[in-house]
């Protein structure tokens, strides 16, 4: 079972841009997250096509189980 978190924000443009981190800490503290995604658009970390990131717009733990198939 593979975790990611992602970070997904708004754009200049109004579009989501995703940021996926392997291996989150889990339990995931929600005001951390927040604090980190505050950073990330205060520091200008990343810019996208569309432009700067303006916002946040969400966060979520991803999960992908992934079963072999012996041929």
């Amino acid at each position: 079972m593979a975790k990611k978190i992602e970070l997904i924000f708004k754009n200049e443009m109004g579009r989501n841009v995703t940021v996926s981190l392997d291996n989150p800490i889990e339990p995931v503290d929600p005001t951390q997250v927040a604090q980190v995604m505050d950073a990330v658009i205060a520091e200008d970390a990343f810019i996208s096509t569309g432009g700067k990131l303006v916002s946040k717009h969400t966060a979520r733990i991803v999960e992908r189980y992934v079963s072999d198939i012996e041929i």
